[in-house]
């Protein structure tokens, strides 16, 4: 589970405990951070966007990534007909005043949890300006903690039985024309991601390796004893 480490602030307490019991769950380990980065990859999208809108409201910065791998249950053509049904809706007099149909999957991410949110009030307003959405994971967040939700993952919230599929794959049937260039980007941050791990286990063993060789004298145990480091 992710940010269990650092304990909740008391005004986020008192504002979970206003939560329903069936919506306190995912939200109780969640802890208050400048911005938090999430891994979009094999969440479910309904339940992914509602946890999110309830932490934008509560004043914290999203950062959403692979927006592409963002599972949904149902078939790809079950999903077909919902976004093509979605797609007839428009404005009579003029289709231009809307409803806008996104086919990027970071920007139906972005409705999808816009949707959650009282985006037409100040509060709402501001809550979404401390969203962002993206496909793939460009710089500087390939440098960042990356964290995922629990309580949204396909794996523990789907029965293995059940049909899904990615939201990528809806976007490439109604008009993204970016799935190619996103994935040979990805492949390339993958290649460099696997020579950083690759580094720093290495520096890790030696370090670890180096602290064993380490000899402290008598004197210098009791003190580090007396201050708690042995």
């Amino acid at each position: 589970s992710r940010l269990q480490a650092a304990p909740v602030p008391p005004s986020r307490e008192r504002d979970s405990a206003k939560l329903s019991i069936r919506s306190r769950g995912p939200l109780a380990a969640m802890s208050f951070a400048k911005q938090l980065v999430v891994d979009c990859r094999g969440h479910l999208l309904g339940r992914l966007s509602s946890i999110i809108a309830k932490e934008l409201l509560n004043g914290q910065q999203m950062v959403l990534l692979r927006a592409e791998d963002v599972n949904m249950s149902g078939s790809l053509y079950r999903a077909k007909l919902k976004y093509a049904n979605f797609k007839r809706k428009k404005t009579n007099s003029n289709p231009r005043h809307g409803p806008f149909h996104q086919r990027a999957p970071s920007k139906i991410l972005w409705r999808t949890i816009r949707g959650m949110v009282p985006h037409k009030t100040a509060r709402g307003a501001a809550a979404l300006d401390r969203l962002k959405c993206f496909e793939g994971i460009p710089h500087p967040f390939d440098r960042k903690k990356r964290m995922v939700i629990p309580a949204a993952l396909k794996v523990l919230r789907l029965r293995p039985e059940r049909k899904f599929c990615k939201l990528g794959d809806l976007s490439n049937l109604f008009g993204w024309k970016h799935a190619a260039l996103i994935t040979r980007l990805e492949d390339q941050r993958k290649v460099k991601s696997a020579a950083f791990h690759k580094k720093k286990v290495a520096v890790t063993r030696a370090r670890a390796e180096s602290v064993k060789k380490v000899k402290v004298s008598a004197e210098d145990q009791k003190v580090l004893e007396a201050a708690g480091f042995a």
